[in-house]
């Protein structure tokens, strides 16, 4: 997550900006990666970089699905697919004790 908060004020109030249809899959989206944990997450990067995909789609004209698709909870696993979730290392920790 972003760690200073004028940042994500800032970050925020563009996410306010949004039409409301992609203020609602914004956000989530961003309760879905709260709650799977990938590592990018803490820099602020992955929310960052869909916040700026999401007014490029706004530019354009293009309604929110048409950017995630209709599954935007597949979308989101696309995008940390290759990136580890703080249970991934959980759980590597817990059988690198066991052995």
């Amino acid at each position: 997550m972003i760690e200073d908060k004028r940042e994500w004020r800032a970050h925020m109030a563009r996410v306010k900006a949004l039409p409301p249809d992609y203020q609602i899959v914004y956000k989530e989206m961003q309760k879905y990666f709260f709650k799977i944990g990938p590592v990018e997450l803490v820099d602020g990067g992955l929310l960052s970089g869909v916040l700026d995909f999401f007014e490029e789609g706004v530019a354009e004209g293009k309604r929110v699905l048409e950017l995630t698709g209709d599954d935007v909870a597949a979308f989101c696993d696309d995008l940390v697919k290759d990136s580890p979730t703080y249970a991934d290392i959980y759980q590597d920790s817990i059988r690198k004790g066991k052995r």
